[in-house]
């Protein structure tokens, strides 16, 4: 029923439209952003063609005998056309485990997309890989996420910040500083976590450029300094934080809890969907609990990214 092709930078341009309108895509699927490091990863994407037609991509790199996900993707499963049946997605899956295994592939690990980045539902995926691949759950991510249109309360003390912020001159605004945050974000992963972001700065404001209605930077002032901020990705559906970050000062005045109230309460109230992304590390079964409890302070709630894993 399908015939499996390799991508190619030749393909590009047919990639990003089928991104552009299929019913579960974001911009990160997009050539533009996945490819910003493709020098780091094995490119073996994959698209799906039903009568000539594009069916269904699905971004991956390999790592030996096993087709991965793509590694510089937070989720990457089967990105797919509003016309996606089951039936045809059952048999999609096991002509892709045939293909696989032509290729000396001998495994998948897949991290599905998770539903609140659906336009529509599609989990047709999720009930092929058990069906048709005995796939088996290795690792769950556990984000928190608020629908905008029923918010929980916020925790008091959440609010504190806001009035400490207010009476004290700091100041919440959109902002192209990234240089000035990204210092902050550095030192503060560098001090708990002896870690660098997963962007360099360069790489951010290349990402920026590309897609400069879908990256926004949001920063705490403070007598024209920079106290704390957070990276802003839109997807359409989702508001997602990818990372938030404040000095010490920024901390002790509650400048996220400004910055969030600025967000979520005014400038970006009637969007759909809020996700302040995961709160586990390492293989996922550690949780950071003070993130996560700040994060849940705001009302975010529980959804889980979910990585699977079969023989072809």
């Amino acid at each position: 029923m399908f015939e499996i092709h390799k991508y190619t930078a030749a393909d590009k341009e047919a990639w990003n439209a089928f991104v552009a309108e299929s019913k579960n895509g974001t911009f990160l699927f997009d050539r533009n952003y996945m490819d910003y490091h493709h020098d780091r990863f094995d490119d073996n994407s994959l698209m799906f063609y039903a009568k000539d037609k594009l069916y269904a991509i699905l971004p991956a790199n390999r790592c030996g005998d096993c087709l991965c996900s793509h590694g510089g993707l937070t989720y990457g499963g089967l990105v797919m056309t509003n016309k996606a049946t089951a039936s045809e997605v059952l048999a999609l899956f096991e002509e892709l485990n045939a293909y696989l295994r032509g290729t000396g592939i001998g495994k998948v690990r897949y991290k599905a997309i998770p539903w609140i980045y659906h336009h529509v539902p599609a989990e047709e995926d999720l009930y092929a890989i058990f069906k048709t691949c005995n796939a088996q759950l290795v690792g769950r991510d556990i984000s928190s996420s608020i629908i905008m249109s029923n918010k929980p309360k916020w925790h008091h003390g959440r609010k504190y910040g806001i009035t400490r912020c207010r009476k004290n001159g700091v100041t919440i605004q959109q902002s192209d500083d990234y240089a000035a945050f990204w210092q902050i974000l550095q030192g503060n992963l560098q001090a708990r976590y002896g870690v660098r972001p997963v962007h360099t700065l360069d790489e951010m404001l290349l990402l920026k450029s590309r897609f400069p209605d879908n990256i926004q930077l949001y920063t705490a002032q403070l007598d024209g300094r920079v106290i704390g901020g957070t990276v802003l990705y839109l997807t359409g559906k989702v508001l997602h934080t990818q990372y938030i970050s404040s000095t010490s000062e920024g901390k002790h005045l509650g400048a996220v809890d400004a910055l969030f109230d600025c967000i979520l309460n005014k400038d970006y109230a009637n969007y759909p969907i809020f996700d302040f992304g995961k709160s586990t590390e390492g293989d996922a079964s550690t949780l950071n609990e003070s993130l996560i409890y700040q994060k849940e302070g705001f009302g975010g709630r529980g959804v889980c990214y979910d990585t699977y894993e079969w023989r072809v």
